[in-house]
């Protein structure tokens, strides 16, 4: 019997409630075709560093790397821990340490779920790049606190980082519409851009199967807004990658529905799935948190793990609960009312 082992990372906030919520159906998909899994939880989160000035210990990398995976539920508590320690403490270093390069996100909207939007006729694959660019944490501040201070970010593209993933978002697109929107802002950005723009042409001419189109990051914007069934594939920086997943998952129905998978596409090294809607510590402990994004996660790491048959019945189950109108309104119905009824949709 195939056997897979888990970390699960389940965080601060809502993340607990979601990810167990998750697991449990995850285990149940996993009895009723057939393999098992097996899971070890780490506590590491907001409240793990206030107790040890740490996001996660020293050996934290070693101690997942042998894990298949990495399931996570949401980092974050500002009103204890600032978010620039905890993103810099745990989920920047394991997604580099780990080479996890493709960060993935689908958006199109759920059955019986509602969006802003007029229309339901969209189905986009926004593909970002997830270890270095903007986020490359490459700076430093001087002078601090005199009028004199000086801070400065420095966004850092590596041919080898922009090339492999316009190359993974080509090879997605040949397995779905054959479309690939690739993402700058070239027209200010004079270098970076410029370069991944270079880069995009030079690619193509490798993939004559696949329409190609660039759009400088406001255009695309409104573009996912005004006509978002004429995306497919869309590729982007890791900042723009990011502020555009969001608008995605405002447009799916919120960010409840809103789905990611950090991939290391040679699976050299363990992936990590996670939703990305945040701790939520408003909300956190009232039970209303939507786990929808989390198990619609886990079935992104079922996929990743090559089960894609109970990643199918994993996502028919949200389909058949979201088709009743459950979980589709934000803090109507429990975690746990969506949970039990994705677990009796899978049988």
């Amino acid at each position: 019997m195939k056997s897979y082992n888990i970390a699960l990372i389940p965080g601060d906030g809502i993340g607990p409630d979601v990810t167990r919520a998750a697991w449990r159906a995850v285990e149940k998909v996993a009895l009723s075709i057939g393999f098992a899994v097996t899971s070890t939880e780490f506590p590491w989160s907001c409240a793990y560093y206030k107790k040890t000035g740490a996001m996660m210990p020293a050996d934290g990398i070693e101690q997942l790397r042998a894990f298949d995976a990495i399931l996570l539920g949401a980092v974050g508590w500002p009103a204890q821990v600032p978010d620039s320690v905890s993103l810099h403490g745990l989920l920047l270093p394991i997604r580099k340490a780990f080479v996890q390069y493709a960060n993935i996100r689908p958006h199109r909207l759920l059955p019986g779920v509602q969006g802003p939007l007029k229309t339901d006729a969209f189905d986009i694959l926004c593909i970002r790049e997830n270890t270095e660019g903007e986020y490359s944490g490459a700076g430093g501040r001087v002078h601090q606190g005199t009028p004199d201070e000086v801070a400065i970010e420095t966004s850092i593209f590596t041919r080898t980082g922009v090339e492999r993933i316009l190359r993974f978002g080509f090879e997605q697109a040949r397995k779905r519409r054959g479309k690939l929107a690739s993402v700058t802002k070239s027209n200010a950005q004079k270098h970076t851009m410029v370069f991944w723009d270079e880069i995009t042409t030079k690619l193509a001419a490798d993939y004559p199967d696949i329409e190609v189109s660039t759009y400088h990051i406001d255009a695309m914007a409104a573009r996912m807004v005004m006509a978002p069934n004429s995306l497919d594939v869309v590729v982007a920086s890791n900042l723009f990658g990011d502020i555009l997943t969001d608008l995605g998952a405002a447009i799916q129905g919120g960010l409840g529905f809103a789905a990611s998978a950090n991939i290391n596409p040679d699976r050299s090294q363990p992936s990590m799935f996670e939703p990305v809607h945040g701790s939520a510590p408003d909300i956190a402990h009232l039970g209303i948190a939507n786990p929808m994004a989390a198990i619609w996660s886990a079935a992104m790491m079922l996929e990743h793990l090559g089960e894609p048959e109970a990643a199918d019945r994993l996502m028919t189950a949200l389909s058949d609960v979201t088709r009743t109108g459950l979980g589709t309104v934000p803090g109507k119905d429990t975690t746990e009312s969506i949970a039990t009824a994705v677990l009796n949709a899978l049988g």
